[in-house]
């Protein structure tokens, strides 16, 4: 057997989480593409770059490894369910005015073509279907780098407001 490692570095997630509750959720979102804030942890984990921020849509890129496969040689499917939630999420979170967030109430994902650690770089877009003020809908669909849809899902959020700091 050959030993493969991977060393996860991040920064404290409760300066963006803080800073969340002083900004709209598109200032937020517009602020963690400029790099004003530390990514949140699961970017790192999942390998996501936020790439871009309009409101009720952004955009990540994603590059599976090794490390995201499961049993039978692949991405495991929660490598594109995780990236698909926080698509919608996000999306959902530059439709929010100041003091609110967002948690996933529910999520279905179609899963369209395997992938693996060849397959990347994937592109993850994020669109609001229904913004609200208690309950939001957004898709996500996850492309590789030729443009074939590997993953689609459909997202149920919950709105609400967010305690002061």
């Amino acid at each position: 057997m050959t030993d493969r490692t991977k060393t996860i570095t991040w920064q404290d997630p409760m300066i963006g989480a803080k800073a969340m509750t002083t900004l709209s959720g598109l200032d937020y979102m517009r602020a963690l593409l400029a790099g004003d804030y530390p990514p949140p942890p699961i970017l790192e984990v999942m390998n996501l770059q936020l790439e871009s921020v309009e409101v009720g849509t952004v955009t990540f890129t994603a590059q599976p490894d090794e490390s995201h496969y499961n049993p039978i040689g692949a991405v495991h499917g929660g490598f594109a369910c995780t990236v698909l939630d926080s698509v919608a999420g996000c999306a959902v979170q530059t439709t929010l005015p100041l003091g609110f967030g967002y948690t996933s109430l529910e999520i279905k994902v179609n899963y369209l073509a395997g992938i693996t650690a060849t397959t990347g770089p994937l592109t993850a877009v994020g669109t609001v279907i229904k913004p609200g003020k208690r309950v939001a809908f957004a898709e996500g669909v996850l492309t590789d780098s030729s443009g074939k849809v590997v993953a689609t899902a459909s997202s149920t959020l919950l709105v609400f407001p967010i305690p002061p700091a």
